[in-house]
């Protein structure tokens, strides 16, 4: 039968290999003769990679010691790496779900990947509403060092709550792989997006402090009634990046079992509508989450010790 996704001896970077999206991504490349190189801090134990890196892709000069170990070609590249700022502060959430990303694409894959090449982005539903928000990303889209992308939202980082940075972060990575989806096809490359919605991972416990319960976690799956499992999130991201979406670039692929038809239709209220830098609603969300936490630690006096 013939390979049609076309990864055999293919060099393949992927971001956040050790655990969840990321470690199913990593398995199917390589059941497809991929050679994957694994990037993340925890150790990578899948066999058959090429090679794991540990790397705290929150850390740009980690970042530039791991591209040093990996081929000078690249030829497809997988971000999946993230955080969800409930164990985490801003400044290194947004790093790792958005300047990662960005600093990687604009110093090392645009150099490295030639004509066919591909790269995916694993952004959210939470990034859904980056187009209405836009002039609130502009700033931190258009910056292009990461020292840029710090100076701008250095604010944002001493009083936003942790958690708004991941809904910030989604939002501006799905507007970067926009505009530089057009940029990179210029150059023959293409650039997509995967927004997954409600996932068993190992961040599934975070999310769901985040959100109150666990019924409410799977109701941000639209009508599937559970959590997706990991390879149902890596499937279309394996996909975007192989010769069968030759012809996909720019594209937002939503995998969230018609979540966001709902809200299309107005079956169901938009949660994600709200701005993810105004001050005051920042000030209310750090507020109530401070509150919720301490409700949890008050229910909860061991596991809040055992931490």
């Amino acid at each position: 039968m013939k390979n049609y996704f076309g990864y055999e001896g293919k060099i393949c970077v992927v971001t956040g290999a050790s655990s969840g999206m990321g470690k199913a991504t990593v398995e199917m490349l390589v059941d497809l003769g991929a050679n994957v190189y694994a990037l993340d801090l925890n150790p990578c134990t899948i066999n058959g990679i090429k090679e794991f890196i540990k790397c705290d892709l929150a850390n740009k000069k980690e970042i530039d010691e791991a591209f040093k170990k990996i081929p000078e070609h690249i030829d497809s590249f997988f971000g999946v790496a993230g955080l969800s700022g409930a164990k985490t502060d801003y400044r290194t959430t947004f790093d790792c779900n958005y300047t990662s990303n960005m600093y990687i694409t604009l110093n090392y894959l645009k150099n490295r990947m030639s004509k066919g090449g591909s790269i995916v982005y694993c952004t959210s539903t939470a990034g859904l509403e980056w187009k209405r928000f836009k002039k609130e990303q502009n700033k931190v889209v258009h910056a292009k060092t990461w020292e840029e992308v710090e100076e701008v939202t250095r604010k944002l980082a001493s009083s936003a709550p942790a958690t708004f940075a991941y809904m910030y972060s989604k939002r501006c990575l799905s507007q970067f792989a926009c505009e530089q989806a057009v940029e990179f096809a210029k150059l023959g490359i293409r650039i997509n997006n995967v927004l997954p919605a409600s996932t068993d991972t190992g961040m599934k416990q975070e999310f769901q402090d985040m959100i109150g319960s666990e019924k409410e976690l799977i109701a941000q799956a639209g009508l599937a009634g559970r959590l997706a499992s990991p390879e149902e999130m890596a499937y279309p991201m394996v996909f975007l990046n192989s010769e069968m979406s030759s012809f996909i670039s720019g594209l937002d692929m939503v995998v969230d079992y018609t979540d966001t038809c709902l809200k299309t239709l107005g079956l169901k209220k938009n949660i994600e509508a709200i701005s993810a830098t105004n001050p005051i609603i920042c000030a209310i969300a750090k507020k109530m989450l401070t509150k919720s936490a301490n409700n949890n630690r008050a229910l909860n006096p061991s596991s809040s010790e055992q931490k």
